[in-house]
């Protein structure tokens, strides 16, 4: 498949492709004209590295993580960095709930001085 075919495909742009590879998560051929031609299956390559980064992993990560997902195999080196990609989630979620009662006891607080009394 050519670039633009797979970024249409995986809803992303040829530019964030291209990135992919330079961060080396995604080896497309080239064609005799130098045109990249990616395997049939590029595509769910790309909706992986999507969800990946959507995650919070850097490519860095995402590379340690790529060898997991192709063979279904996990080194102990793998299995710390994943640990500690879960743990860094759980203290994000923590973090974002703190935000967010300290916004809602702001937004109450707000609400009792302006006479509205409502609380949502």
């Amino acid at each position: 498949m050519r670039i633009g075919e797979v970024a249409a495909k995986a809803g992303v742009s040829v530019r964030a492709l291209r990135y992919y590879e330079q961060q080396d998560l995604l080896q497309p051929s080239r064609n005799p004209g130098g045109q990249r031609r990616y395997p049939d299956d590029a595509v769910e390559r790309v909706r992986l590295l999507r969800q990946l980064y959507s995650m919070g992993l850097t490519s860095k990560t995402i590379r340690k993580v790529l060898p997991f997902t192709d063979s279904g195999g996990a080194s102990p080196e793998l299995l710390e960095v994943l640990a500690a990609e879960r743990d860094r989630l759980d203290r994000q979620l923590t973090d974002l709930r703190d935000a967010r009662r300290r916004l809602h006891d702001c937004l109450t607080e707000a609400r009792n001085h302006d006479g509205t009394g409502s609380s949502s």
